[in-house]
């Protein structure tokens, strides 16, 4: 085994130069960042000592420093061969102080709790907890790491990518003395994603190296950064419309936005674009765009593919809450698979931040009379049900304020239900719904304005709730219920227990438990006749996906009609022991509201499930069309016979450009050959999918100017998913990152569009650009 080699010890004067250096890179930085004087980011580059905890047993002291970059977190490891590891500021999700992760409560004493703090990350990295030595400290930390991550966040997109191009000029720049030599170039643009042969790297280090001197520094560094950002595409296009002495005035950008970008603009629009996006004083003072400001406006969020209108909440939210598709998870409890991965608070707060709307507590009885949350008959770790529902009220309404339904899989004795139903009411108090609202008995569904800031269960009872009003309500006080295992909610669960043979039992009810159901009462599902029949409109089925997607296919105007006044939960198969998902469109077409999914799986069915509660304010509820809120429709999603839901529009898509395509494999010389596919979701007749050719090792600036068609027949059910690929010609293509937004909610003309990784977190200065225009077709 050959020896690690140390870092030579450098001399008292060239330690000088190199933190010379150091806080010049520093500096400029902190410029980028607009943070010059600073107190809490001079903290964080100060760096400090921290205790990190894994368990009660492994506490250890790491120094904890942010790097030069300002973006970057260094903390020193004792591990053999990794003397330190870094993770990226822009990864960090949350940073919570106090004792609020399971690692924490578990592992720490109640008198910690002051110097406690926790850093939550957006990727599958674990939490980082950790201790300071006092509580003013900590305070300072989670200040300190709070104000760089909303800076990082709020940066523009021009910031962020002289940010990132700058830090990746310092990485390339070994020698750290602010020249940049013909290999050093070459590095530099391996890390920016592009692989230039060796001819025309030379020709363009030429280019740029003026002073003839072998190496770039200064201007000619910025020549360089100005011949790679340079983009042909936005040139052409501003200089159609720039035709003032070649600049934008406001006439030129109003024409710009009604001809291409198909809004309503007046003068006074295109003036505020100016006054807030032009870069040039002089020119701003002339109420002129340059192409500066114009790619800045283009590049901001109301500028981009989402209709900014439908950011906010847009829809009619006083419908009954079976009008709505609501945002749903399964096995809400797990971070991974079904067999063996852990369960964690942690899993809920994440689906609730995400928007989810309806999560999944498995219950079964725990020690000491606490009833526990897991995957039943499986290794799954257990949480005890009382820390989820304090996890749930403390997560549920920061990024909806619409109700949160919680869906009980029950299979607790009476005892232990009773401890649940007194952890329900002392921890969710007067948020939790116990009673109808209004007085009597409803008739119909409260709307999601109604129950805003409230939870719903959904669960068994022992009796309907017609018989609470009742004066012989005292049928209720049996507490047994004939349970069919055939049952759609625990037949998973069968799944997992060898098969064994379906049978009628008895289960047992705490009726303070039964009593809480009041919206939402799980009840087998014996067709549609009968549902129509003989169930109450808050009776409601969980089905498995294949049992739902045969109903969908072959009985699909049924399932929409079935779906108008009552509520749908579909969930997947116990045979998904990857936690892996299935397609939610099918089931979304045949009007089921809650379609849940594995949240804690990335995949392209949960990216579609994104896409699809983007809009409407992330409220995790999405409005119905119409023609599926009518007891009497004929749609039908298969057959699509005439009627309102047929609006046949045609959708034409440019794929132009992409711009800082993040590498897919780490390695320095790997470089992305990007594809990008176009793919529509709806009712069958319009599920289409159409790619343009790679472009070769280039993932910086690639452009493909490859035109698209569409066929959309109901675009209100519709969603739309860019999606862009690490072409490979031996094996599968590597994701690079997407984008899915619903048809109704694409803005016409040229459009950049935002990139998402495969976790659903934003690639901080990735992006697409496009021209899309929807014609109603011929």
């Amino acid at each position: 085994m050959s020896c690690v080699k140390r870092q030579p010890k450098l001399s008292k004067s060239e330690e000088l130069l190199h933190h010379a250096r150091s806080q010049k890179v520093i500096q400029m930085n902190v410029q980028l960042l607009g943070m010059e004087g600073d107190q809490d980011l001079q903290f964080l580059l100060q760096g400090g000592d921290l205790l990190k905890v894994l368990s009660s047993s492994w506490k250890k002291t790491r120094y904890f420093k942010l790097q030069e970059d300002c973006k970057t977190m260094w903390r020193e490891s004792k591990k053999t061969f990794k003397s330190s590891q870094t993770f990226p500021i822009d990864d960090i999700s949350a940073v919570r102080l106090g004792r609020q992760t399971e690692g924490l409560k578990k592992n720490t004493e109640e008198q910690a709790e002051g110097r406690c703090f926790s850093i939550i990350f957006k990727s599958r990295r674990k939490n980082l907890d950790l201790i300071a030595s006092s509580d003013t400290e900590a305070r300072q930390w989670v200040q300190s790491l709070e104000k760089l991550v909303s800076n990082i966040n709020s940066l523009n997109h021009q910031q962020t990518k002289e940010h990132w191009i700058f830090s990746c000029l310092s990485k390339a720049d070994k020698n750290k003395d602010s020249k940049l030599t013909q290999s050093e170039v070459k590095d530099f643009l391996h890390l920016i994603n592009i692989e230039l042969d060796d001819d025309y790297a030379e020709m363009l280090f030429k280019k740029c190296d003026k002073s003839n001197s072998g190496y770039l520094s200064g201007e000619e560094v910025e020549h360089l950064y100005d011949l790679l950002t340079h983009r042909e595409e936005i040139e052409v296009i501003y200089g159609e419309y720039a035709k003032t002495t070649g600049f934008m005035n406001p006439e030129d950008l109003v024409n710009f936005l009604m001809k291409e970008q198909r809004e309503k603009a007046t003068l006074a629009d295109a003036q505020n674009i100016i006054e807030k996006y032009e870069p040039d004083e002089i020119a701003k003072e002339k109420k002129l765009l340059s192409k500066d400001g114009f790619l800045m406006y283009l590049h901001n969020p109301e500028a981009m593919i989402l209709n900014p209108e439908h950011k906010e909440v847009f829809q009619d939210m006083d419908q009954p809450l079976s009008h709505y598709f609501i945002s749903s998870s399964h096995n809400t409890y797990l971070m991974e698979d079904q067999l063996k991965g852990p369960s964690s608070t942690e899993a809920y707060v994440r689906a609730l931040m995400k928007g989810c709307r309806c999560v999944e507590l498995d219950c079964w009885d725990g020690s000491d009379n606490e009833p526990v949350i897991y995957h039943g008959y499986t290794l799954t770790s257990k949480i005890l049900f009382k820390d989820v529902i304090k996890a749930i009220k403390e997560y549920a309404f920061k990024t909806s304020n619409y109700p949160v339904i919680l869906s009980l899989e029950n299979h607790c004795s009476v005892e232990q239900q009773s401890v649940m139903a007194q952890h329900l009411s002392s921890i969710l108090g007067s948020a939790l719904v116990t009673s109808p609202l209004g007085d009597g008995m409803p008739t119909n569904f409260p709307s999601p304005e109604e129950l805003k800031g409230k939870f719903v269960i959904k669960g068994k009872r022992l009796n309907k709730l017609e018989a609470s009003f009742a004066e012989e309500a005292k049928a209720a006080e049996e507490n047994d219920v004939t349970e069919e295992e055939e049952s759609q909610d625990e037949d998973e669960e069968d799944e997992q227990k060898n098969n064994k043979k379906k049978s009628k039992k008895k289960l047992k009810l705490a009726k303070e438990l039964s009593d809480m159901v009041i919206y939402c009462q799980s009840v087998h599902f014996h067709g549609f006749d009968d549902a129509k029949k003989n169930l109450s409109f808050y009776e409601m089925s969980s089905l498995k996906e294949g049992k739902a997607v045969e109903l969908a296919e072959e009985s699909a105007n049924a399932f929409v009609r079935h779906n108008v006044g009552k509520l749908s939960r579909i969930y997947p198969a116990g045979s998904r022991t990857d936690s892996s998902n299935y397609n939610p469109v099918p089931l979304w077409n045949a009007g089921c509201q809650i379609v849940a999914l594995n949240f804690q799986t990335s995949c392209t069915n949960m990216d579609v499930n994104q896409g699809k509660f983007l809009v409407n304010g992330k409220s995790g509820y999405i409005l119905k069309p119409a023609f599926m809120r009518d007891a009497a429709t004929e749609f039908d999603p298969i057959t699509l016979t005439r009627g309102d839901w047929l609006q046949h529009k045609t959708l034409h898509v440019m794929i132009i450009s992409a711009q800082q395509l993040p590498k897919v494999n780490k390695k320095k010389s790997s470089i992305v050959d990007p594809l990008v596919k176009v793919e529509i979701y709806g009712v069958p007749a319009d599920v289409a999918e159409k790619e343009t050719a790679s472009f070769e090792n280039n993932g910086f600036n690639p452009c493909w100017n490859e035109n698209f068609q569409f066929d959309v027949y109901v675009p209100e059910l519709a969603l739309v998913r860019f999606v862009i690929e690490d072409h490979d010609y031996t094996s599968n293509n590597e994701f690079v990152g997407q984008y899915t937004v619903p048809f109704n909610s694409l803005k016409m003309g040229y459009r950049h569009i935002p990139l998402l990784n495969k976790n659903g977190d934003l690639l901080p200065s990735a992006g697409l650009f496009v021209h899309v225009m929807v014609t109603d077709a011929e």
